[in-house]
């Protein structure tokens, strides 16, 4: 059985989707559909940065989209393949709903622009912070969570795998969580360089506009079974993404437990499709004796 994987924030570089697009022309036309959904070069942003444009959540959102989907298209073209899951982390479960067939293209980048700023402006610079926790396990990380947060909020954010949790919430929450990881045994606790706090409580007002654009929009429906960040499992219902996609705003990405599932279904070979090999990393500590492939360039299409 086979996984096609997506990934999400973090995994963005000034040339992603550069080779493929010179290469094939369904990626340059993957691009080019995007410049126009979004009225502006998004290509260019892509393939040259500059970096600090690129990092800007409103712009890093929409460019991991479209240059995952860029990378699936000439999957598509020039590899005879089906997968039985498809999922994303993070923004990526975006990428993974237009390869299901669930969302058009041009709507999930107008979209994840959106849902960008959105989760920008749910809480002002300097006071929400993200950190990873290495070497707890997820329970671990839960209790220590809870002993740190006091009247504010602090709670893990992505369970990516066994010994890394994220946590996020107000930035002295965060400290005070890392400091007593330490405590406990951590190996390390590593504030992340990023611009706001994803995926807790916090991003709840985040969560109300997106669902307010994702109500105008029409879900098809859903080819490929997508495992959801929210859930761990599993959804084949069209009607259930516009929920999914609003909880998933505020909901840990249980990441873990996501590859756990497919691997336990019969998944055998992942391929990461897009920028970087984060994910790769993931699957490799989470599953054993899996094959895991990735695609962000003609050299790694030669690979597949």
């Amino acid at each position: 059985m086979l996984s096609f994987i997506f990934p999400g924030q973090g995994s963005q570089y000034a040339g992603m989707g550069k080779d493929l697009a010179e290469n094939f022309d369904v990626a340059r036309r993957t691009f080019e559909e995007a410049d126009e959904a979004l009225e502006f070069r998004l290509s260019a942003l892509c393939f040259a940065g500059p970096e600090d444009d690129l990092r800007l959540t409103e712009n890093t959102q929409p460019a991991i989209l479209a240059a995952s989907v860029a990378a699936l298209r000439v999957l598509q073209q020039e590899r005879d393949m089906a997968p039985d899951f498809v999922a994303g982390h993070s923004l990526g479960e975006f990428s993974a709903l237009v390869s299901a067939g669930g969302m058009d293209f041009a709507d999930a980048l107008r979209t994840v622009r959106r849902r960008g700023r959105f989760m920008q402006q749910a809480v002002p610079v300097g006071e929400g912070a993200m950190a990873a926790i290495i070497g707890l396990d997820a329970a671990e990380v839960e209790s220590v969570c809870l002993a740190a947060a006091g009247p504010e909020i602090v709670s893990p954010a992505n369970f990516n795998s066994p010994g890394q949790v994220v946590i996020a919430g107000h930035a002295a929450a965060v400290a005070r969580a890392m400091e007593l990881a330490k405590q406990k045994g951590a190996k390390r606790a590593l504030p992340l360089p990023v611009s706001a706090p994803f995926h807790c409580a916090l991003m709840a007002p985040a969560g109300k506009e997106l669902d307010e654009v994702l109500s105008g929009l029409n879900f098809k429906a859903l080819r490929i079974p997508v495992v959801t960040n929210v859930e761990a499992c599993p959804n084949d219902q069209s009607e259930r993404i516009r929920e999914l996609l609003v909880a998933q705003v505020s909901a840990p990405v249980r990441w873990q437990e996501s590859v756990e599932f497919m691997a336990e279904q019969g998944v055998k070979r992942f391929i990461e499709i897009g920028p970087g090999k984060v994910l790769s990393g993931l699957v490799k500590r989470i599953a054993k004796n899996v094959e895991i492939g990735n695609l962000e360039d003609s050299a790694g299409l030669q690979k597949i």
